[in-house]
């Protein structure tokens, strides 16, 4: 049996790019500095990480050297102090072209004052995949426009969305118009949410940090979603046991023709072995409804725990995998790399040939808000949605029910401020 001391633990999103990746990054690394150690990455789904590394205090404890996490999380790990102040780092070793070889929307999240928590390891914002030989199909065009008296496109309103989604379900060939991550994990539903919410000019919180679900924008984005995930004729069967990553496998496996997730997931479609799709893939901006186009932001950061053994060890690592070399491996095997290189890589490019539209999705990038409490607002807002695709309770009902606890939350916070 392998000694902890042997070991260099890693917590992991479980994504097999992800895994695939870190072990030939590990390898690399290993060939460069011979540690002796031995890589130990554990991959775990989006639930059991949170709750390993802040529920069972593994960033304190020194269960992990080094740890992905999500920029959704960040606020808490600052205020529990969970991860190293990574500038004292940056200032004696930076990384290779660090700060300007990346955007600016992928280091602002992990910033507190002063303070750098992590460095971007993968990118994606979301934006509409839709499979570009579906919407080509002589057939299918002159169907959708005796139908409808305009030619079938990729949707620029969620209304045209809808109607498209319908469209192109074909259940005897098991293609579905879209899908979407219903999987009640406080993360992909709050998305969904969020993102229907702003693309018709609403937002989430008053100046004051109270959050606002009571309002007829949220009425309209709740409404829609709900129609939409109800749509047998429209949705993905599977749509409420999908999370991001499942409808991305569903996509790859040609059962979907368009879909709003991350962009990570068109890019898997062009790059893994068992994609169907493989060619056919093509990225658009997110459809919206009198409100602004907006591609939501979240990527996952490389951290030192603060109970990391190996502190320094850590660093070299985090500076090798997201070097230029490492980041374009990322980025081949399947995840998405953060550097601007990358996204410009001739391969890369040849791969998968949409790479380069990173740049004008990130013009339109927004995040969700940075609190230390953020998870208890996102789980108000995922029963949210799912006691509305559950049921045909009233629309105004559910949310009024909602903003009882949002509001709670929001006086505690303030009470412990």
């Amino acid at each position: 049996m392998t000694n902890r001391d042997q070991l260099f633990r890693i917590a992991v999103r479980r994504f097999e790019p992800f895994e695939s990746a870190l072990a030939k990054q590990w390898q690399s690394f290993e060939q460069c500095h011979q540690t002796g150690l031995t890589l130990h990455a554990v991959p775990m789904d989006l639930n059991p990480l949170h709750q390993s590394l802040f529920g069972e205090r593994g960033l304190q404890l020194g269960d992990w050297d080094a740890a992905m996490i999500s920029t959704d999380w960040l606020a808490h790990a600052a205020d529990e102090r969970g991860l190293l102040d990574l500038a004292p780092f940056i200032a004696q070793t930076p990384p290779d072209g660090y700060p300007n070889a990346w955007s600016e929307s992928l280091l602002r999240l992990q910033a507190f004052d002063g303070a750098v928590l992590g460095l971007p390891y993968h990118d994606g914002p979301q934006c509409l995949i839709y499979r570009k030989d579906i919407f080509a199909d002589p057939e299918l065009n002159d169907r959708y426009a005796l139908q409808y008296g305009e030619p079938l496109a990729v949707p620029q309103t969620w209304k045209q969305f809808h109607r498209v989604a319908r469209f192109l379900t074909q259940p005897l060939k098991s293609v579905f118009g879209t899908a979407f991550a219903a999987f009640p994990d406080g993360h992909n539903t709050v998305y969904d949410f969020c993102l229907q919410l702003w693309t018709r000019g609403g937002t989430l919180f008053e100046d004051s940090g109270r959050m606002l679900l009571d309002t007829p924008k949220s009425g309209e984005a709740l409404d829609f979603y709900r129609e939409l995930l109800q749509d047998t004729s429209a949705v993905h069967p599977e749509s409420r046991n999908f999370d991001s990553v499942k409808s991305g496998l569903a996509f790859a496996a040609g059962e979907i023709a368009m879909m709003v997730n991350w962009f990570g997931f068109a890019s898997m479609s062009e790059t893994i072995a068992e994609s169907k799709v493989k060619g056919c893939v093509a990225v658009a901006a997110v459809p919206c409804d009198g409100g602004p186009r907006v591609s939501p932001n979240a990527y996952w950061i490389l951290g030192i725990p603060d109970g990391s053994r190996h502190r320094d060890l850590a660093w070299k690592f985090l500076r090798h995998c997201t070097s230029p070399e490492m980041d374009r491996l990322l980025t081949l095997e399947g995840g998405i790399g953060c550097r601007k290189s990358t996204w410009s890589d001739a391969q890369v490019n040849s791969l998968v040939p949409f790479f380069n539209s990173l740049e004008s999705l990130h013009k339109d990038a927004r995040e969700l808000p940075r609190l230390v409490n953020w998870s208890h607002f996102a789980a108000v807002i995922d029963r949210m949605v799912m006691d509305s695709i559950d049921s045909d309770e009233p629309t105004a009902s559910i949310i009024r029910r909602a903003q009882a606890p949002a509001d709670e939350i929001y006086r505690q916070g303030a009470q412990n401020a």
